[in-house]
This record gives structure tokens, sequence and C-alpha cells, in this order.
């Protein structure tokens, strides 16, 4: 892909000199990088040139989102939960001695309420948004992923031989069990809570139908489907894993029986992250080269973001508003790209 990329007029980039693992926006509006050498990175609104290092970690970050109360959580493998707040003070909600923090999740609530979650080999912890502890939930093996329904009321869990759905508010805590033999290796829950996906170690999907239990393989990857999302109004999943973005229909009675589309793909380069427009039906794509991409579902049409060159990208991240759009990558390249109208 050729021609002018929107970074060069509209973006602020950084060499951030390691691994980017995460990035997120906060409700603020600040952009969080989460970094593998143990920092994150916090842009303010406003403030695209100011770039504030924080140490977080005596180790690397493995896993980072938004708070539900403004600012960051961040899990590390020095075995801490941490918080992050704009101004760049870190406080602990847990530890967990030699044992890693390997995913977090967030969900937010009115005034002081929201519930944060971590995953500590088998367990997951569940925090009220103050960070006081509500309850500890374990999984036949080590948990590989987090997601929160829409409402915040359920959380998912990945695991070998399937998945486990939670009701957060629950004082029986018997979970929902999803099982399909394999390695389940990430998880994703439809905005409406009608159905939960988990990317597979032999580069497939398995899904589940809610209402009536009923399973749903998505298979046919070349790469294993490491990042993958919902649109906002749950039309669509979009995945990596393929040399384009693979986009399931979850409409119609799909996706059983329904092809997926394909969007930006033909360089023959493996997209690596996607992250999905929060209002619009569109897509951020980011590939093996470096390239990153915006698609629009519906129309196919494709705005070059950033050109190929700095690496894999390795993390994708739009703001509350849709405005912004931050991309990290594998050898360390950061950018923040303005979409606002002017």
């Amino acid at each position: 892909m050729s021609g002018t990329y929107l970074i060069e007029t509209r973006g602020t980039r950084r060499d951030l000199g390691a691994w980017i693992v995460a990035a997120a926006f906060d409700r603020a509006g600040h952009a969080g990088f989460a970094l593998g050498d143990g920092t994150l990175r916090i842009v303010s609104p406003g403030q695209q040139e100011d770039w504030r290092e924080i140490a977080v970690h005596d180790g690397a970050v493995l896993a980072m989102c938004a708070d539900c109360a403004g600012g960051f959580l961040s899990g590390g493998d020095d075995g801490h939960l941490r918080r992050v707040a704009f101004d760049g003070s870190v406080s602990s909600v847990a530890a967990y001695g030699s044992k890693w923090v390997e995913h977090v999740a967030a969900v937010p609530g009115e005034g002081a309420r929201g519930v944060l979650a971590c995953a500590v080999g088998k367990r997951m912890h569940l925090f009220d948004g103050t960070g006081a502890a509500l309850k500890s939930l374990e999984h036949p093996s080590s948990v590989t992923g987090l997601a929160f329904d829409g409402r915040g009321k359920r959380i998912g869990a990945s695991h070998y031989n399937g998945a486990s759905l939670w009701f957060v508010a629950s004082k029986t805590d018997n979970p929902r069990l999803l099982t399909w033999k394999g390695s389940h290796t990430g998880i994703a829950i439809h905005p409406e809570g009608d159905a939960v996906v988990t990317a597979m170690q032999e580069n497939a999907l398995h899904g589940w139908r809610l209402p009536d239990g009923q399973h749903m393989r998505m298979s046919g990857y070349p790469a294993k489907t490491r990042s993958m999302c919902f649109t906002h109004n749950g039309r669509w999943l979009a995945t990596s894993g393929a040399d384009c973005v693979v986009a399931w229909p979850f409409f119609g009675g799909g996706p059983m029986g329904k092809p997926p589309i394909e969007l930006a793909g033909g360089d023959g380069v493996t997209c690596t992250a996607v992250a999905c427009h929060p209002e619009h039906e569109a897509c951020a794509a980011g590939f093996a080269d470096g390239l990153v991409v915006l698609a629009e579902i519906g129309s196919a049409r494709i705005l070059p973001v950033a050109p190929p060159g700095a690496g894999p990208v390795s993390a994708l991240a739009w703001s509350p508003d849709g405005a912004r759009l931050a991309i990290g990558g594998e050898q360390g390249f950061a950018a923040l790209v303005d979409f606002s109208r002017r």
C-alpha cells in the first residue's frame, strides 16, 4: 500500500525502546502504553508531545487496561496488580509473590463502583472499584484470557478445554462451563451477551451461542488469532491471524453457515492486531510489517494510517469517543493518530 498516511499529518510518534504489550485510553482520554521493561507511558489529552514515563513493575508489564476509576490497571511478572493514575502516582491493589499477573480487566460503574479483575495461574481475582477484594475463583487450568460482558454483570475466562462464565455478584459462584476440547488462548464476549468466542491453539476460533448452547466453529486461519474484537453493535467479530482482517457476521443466524468477509488484504503480510471503532462499523488493523489501516466494514474502504517498516504491530486502542487511535509495536514504535473533525 502506498500514498499518504494519516500519521504524517495527524500523528505523534515515539520510539519507546521496548516491546509495547498493550495500549489503552482511560475514560478521561489519557492514553497509556504498557512496556516490557516494566514502565507505562501516559499522554494526556491536548498534550501530544508530553509522553510521561512511569515505573510500575520490577520486571515486565504482562497486561494493562483502562481502570474503572480512571487511569490504568497493570499486572506484571513481579506478582503485583497495580493502579496507575493519570498524574503518574502508582498504588498497589494486590501482590501474589512469585506468581505472574498475566491478565487484567476492568468495567466501570456509577460513582466509585466498578469491578477489577486479574488472572494469576488458575485463579481469577475480583475487586470492587475501590480495590477491595470481592472473591477469588478457581478454574480447571491456567486462565488465558479475561473479558467482561457489556454491562459488567458477567465475566468470562478462557482456559484449557473451554471457558467459564461467572456472574460477578453471584453468592453461589457456580460458573456456566462452556466446554470444547483443546487449548483456548483468548476470549471475547458479544456486546449483548449472546455469545462467547475463544481463540484456539490450532489456528481456529470456537464459539458458544448462549441462549441455546449452540456451538460455533470458525476455522481456516493460516496463523493463530491473537487479537479479536466485536464491533460496537455486535454485528461483526473482527480477527487477526490471516493476511487480512477476517470479520465474521453475527447477525442473520451467523456466523454458522455464513462466510466471513476479508478486509485490507492482498499483500501476504499477517494481520497481528485489530481494534473496532467504538461508534462506527470500522476496524483498525495492524500488520506484521508495521502497516496500520482503518477498514470500513460496510464498504470495504481502506484508509492508510501508518506505513510499514516499524515492525509487527502488537497493540491498538481507540479513545472512548473514537477520535484518537493508539498504536504500539513489538520493536517499541508507538504513535497517537488524531481522527477528529477539523
